[in-house]
């Protein structure tokens, strides 16, 4: 799904109009990432936890030479989703 599917199937659900959707996918999406860039997670019960999460530095392998390189150490996304959500997608 799209950001424009996404904005339409929210809009069917609340009746909001389209330009207020969009804002609050858009202040959602900067609130978030706002949140992980201080290294906080953010809770939602019921769906889930956004954290970072760390990754060391290692030494990797071109595939293409076999030359050896240093990868840096990086943070990234992670999202777990709750047990209520992980019923749900397993639910038939």
């Amino acid at each position: 799904m799209h950001k424009t599917e996404f904005v339409n199937a929210l809009m069917a659900k609340t009746e909001l109009k389209k330009a207020d959707v969009v804002k609050l996918v858009d202040a959602y999406s900067e609130v978030v990432m706002e949140a992980l860039e201080k290294g906080d997670d953010i809770r939602l019960i019921g769906f889930g936890t956004f954290s970072v999460s760390e990754r060391a530095a290692r030494t990797g392998r071109n595939p293409h030479t076999g030359a050896t390189l240093e990868i840096p150490a990086s943070r990234g996304a992670r999202f777990t989703a709750s047990r209520n959500f992980k019923e749900k997608l397993n639910a038939k």
